[in-house]
Protein backbone atom coordinates (compact mmCIF):
# COMPACT_ATOMS: atom_id res chain seq x y z
CA UNK A 1 0.00 0.00 0.00
CA UNK A 2 1.41 3.92 -0.66
CA UNK A 3 1.22 6.43 2.03
CA UNK A 4 -1.81 8.19 -0.32
CA UNK A 5 -3.60 4.55 -1.05
CA UNK A 6 -6.33 4.05 0.45
CA UNK A 7 -9.46 1.57 0.23
CA UNK A 8 -11.03 -1.57 1.53
CA UNK A 9 -11.14 -5.58 1.11
CA UNK A 10 -13.71 -8.17 2.95
CA UNK A 11 -11.79 -10.89 5.11
CA UNK A 12 -13.62 -14.09 5.18
CA UNK A 13 -15.38 -14.94 8.45
CA UNK A 14 -18.00 -17.68 9.73
CA UNK A 15 -21.35 -16.35 9.17
CA UNK A 16 -20.32 -12.59 9.73
CA UNK A 17 -19.03 -9.92 7.87
CA UNK A 18 -15.51 -8.79 8.62
CA UNK A 19 -14.17 -5.61 6.93
CA UNK A 20 -10.86 -3.99 6.90
CA UNK A 21 -9.86 -0.46 5.86
CA UNK A 22 -6.73 1.49 5.49
CA UNK A 23 -6.18 5.22 3.80
CA UNK A 24 -3.36 7.96 4.57
CA UNK A 25 -5.51 9.49 7.80
CA UNK A 26 -7.44 8.34 10.34
CA UNK A 27 -10.80 10.16 9.33
CA UNK A 28 -10.15 8.52 6.03
CA UNK A 29 -10.12 5.31 7.34
CA UNK A 30 -12.78 5.76 9.06
CA UNK A 31 -14.86 6.86 6.10
CA UNK A 32 -13.87 3.96 3.53
CA UNK A 33 -15.05 1.61 6.67
CA UNK A 34 -18.47 2.95 5.92
CA UNK A 35 -18.14 2.64 2.04
CA UNK A 36 -16.86 -0.92 3.19
CA UNK A 37 -20.23 -1.84 4.76
CA UNK A 38 -22.05 -0.05 1.59
CA UNK A 39 -19.77 -2.10 -1.00
CA UNK A 40 -20.94 -5.83 0.65
CA UNK A 41 -24.96 -4.15 0.90
CA UNK A 42 -25.43 -2.44 -2.49
CA UNK A 43 -23.96 -2.76 -6.15
CA UNK A 44 -22.62 0.09 -7.82
CA UNK A 45 -23.42 2.54 -9.01
CA UNK A 46 -24.51 4.14 -6.11
CA UNK A 47 -27.53 5.90 -6.15
CA UNK A 48 -27.22 10.20 -5.91
CA UNK A 49 -27.31 11.81 -2.45
CA UNK A 50 -30.57 13.69 -1.67
CA UNK A 51 -29.88 15.26 1.46
CA UNK A 52 -27.02 15.41 3.86
CA UNK A 53 -26.84 14.79 7.81
CA UNK A 54 -24.14 15.88 10.04
CA UNK A 55 -23.04 15.60 13.66
CA UNK A 56 -20.27 14.97 15.90
CA UNK A 57 -19.00 11.58 17.04
CA UNK A 58 -18.91 11.51 20.71
CA UNK A 59 -16.07 8.85 21.80
CA UNK A 60 -12.48 9.56 22.93
CA UNK A 61 -10.90 6.25 21.65
CA UNK A 62 -10.81 5.46 17.80
CA UNK A 63 -12.51 1.85 18.13
CA UNK A 64 -15.61 3.69 20.14
CA UNK A 65 -15.67 6.24 17.17
CA UNK A 66 -15.63 3.14 14.72
CA UNK A 67 -18.49 1.59 16.42
CA UNK A 68 -20.18 4.72 16.67
CA UNK A 69 -19.57 5.85 13.10
CA UNK A 70 -21.32 2.09 11.50
CA UNK A 71 -23.45 1.71 14.45
CA UNK A 72 -25.09 5.27 12.98
CA UNK A 73 -25.41 3.64 9.37
CA UNK A 74 -27.22 0.63 10.22
CA UNK A 75 -29.44 3.18 12.84
CA UNK A 76 -30.41 5.57 9.44
CA UNK A 77 -30.83 2.17 7.10
CA UNK A 78 -33.61 0.47 10.05
CA UNK A 79 -35.54 3.70 10.58
CA UNK A 80 -35.10 6.19 7.58
CA UNK A 81 -34.32 3.57 4.71
CA UNK A 82 -31.80 5.87 4.00
CA UNK A 83 -28.21 4.77 3.47
CA UNK A 84 -24.76 6.84 2.83
CA UNK A 85 -23.38 7.07 -0.38
CA UNK A 86 -20.86 9.28 0.42
CA UNK A 87 -19.07 10.44 3.21
CA UNK A 88 -16.70 13.20 5.03
CA UNK A 89 -14.88 12.66 8.16
CA UNK A 90 -13.06 15.70 9.33
CA UNK A 91 -10.72 16.05 12.33
CA UNK A 92 -12.05 19.22 14.49
CA UNK A 93 -10.48 21.08 17.41
CA UNK A 94 -13.28 19.96 19.54
CA UNK A 95 -13.01 16.16 18.22
CA UNK A 96 -14.35 14.51 14.65
CA UNK A 97 -17.46 15.83 12.55
CA UNK A 98 -18.86 13.74 10.03
CA UNK A 99 -21.60 14.42 6.62
CA UNK A 100 -23.28 11.72 5.39
CA UNK A 101 -24.49 12.22 2.13
CA UNK A 102 -27.65 9.76 2.24
CA UNK A 103 -29.43 7.97 -0.51
CA UNK A 104 -32.62 6.07 -0.33
CA UNK A 105 -32.23 2.45 -0.19
CA UNK A 106 -34.82 1.39 -2.22
CA UNK A 107 -33.49 3.11 -5.05
CA UNK A 108 -30.35 0.61 -5.05
CA UNK A 109 -29.34 -2.47 -6.01
CA UNK A 110 -29.00 -4.72 -3.30
CA UNK A 111 -25.91 -7.33 -3.56
CA UNK A 112 -25.42 -8.57 -0.26
CA UNK A 113 -26.74 -9.58 3.57
CA UNK A 114 -28.05 -5.81 5.76
CA UNK A 115 -25.81 -5.27 8.64
CA UNK A 116 -27.94 -5.83 12.08
CA UNK A 117 -24.87 -4.64 14.27
CA UNK A 118 -21.27 -3.93 15.15
CA UNK A 119 -19.48 -6.40 16.97
CA UNK A 120 -17.16 -5.34 19.79
CA UNK A 121 -14.83 -8.40 19.62
CA UNK A 122 -11.40 -7.87 17.90
CA UNK A 123 -12.38 -4.18 16.47
CA UNK A 124 -8.85 -2.18 15.68
CA UNK A 125 -8.11 1.31 14.89
CA UNK A 126 -4.58 2.38 14.65
CA UNK A 127 -1.62 3.91 12.69
CA UNK A 128 0.58 1.65 10.71
CA UNK A 129 3.68 2.74 8.49
CA UNK A 130 1.83 3.60 5.61
CA UNK A 131 -1.04 5.66 7.51
CA UNK A 132 -3.90 4.22 9.44
CA UNK A 133 -6.09 0.96 9.39
CA UNK A 134 -9.22 -0.59 11.05
CA UNK A 135 -11.08 -3.59 10.88
CA UNK A 136 -13.75 -4.62 12.49
CA UNK A 137 -16.73 -7.22 12.39
CA UNK A 138 -20.40 -6.70 11.88
CA UNK A 139 -23.18 -9.15 12.50
CA UNK A 140 -25.39 -9.71 9.36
Amino acid sequence: MTPLGAGHRFVPHTADLRIEAWAATRERCLAEAVAAMIDSLLDHPLPPPEFSVEWDLSGDRGEDQLVELLEEVIYRMEVSGCVPVATDITATSSGTHVRFDMAEIQDAEPCGAVPKAVSLHRIRLAPDSSGWRCAVTIDV
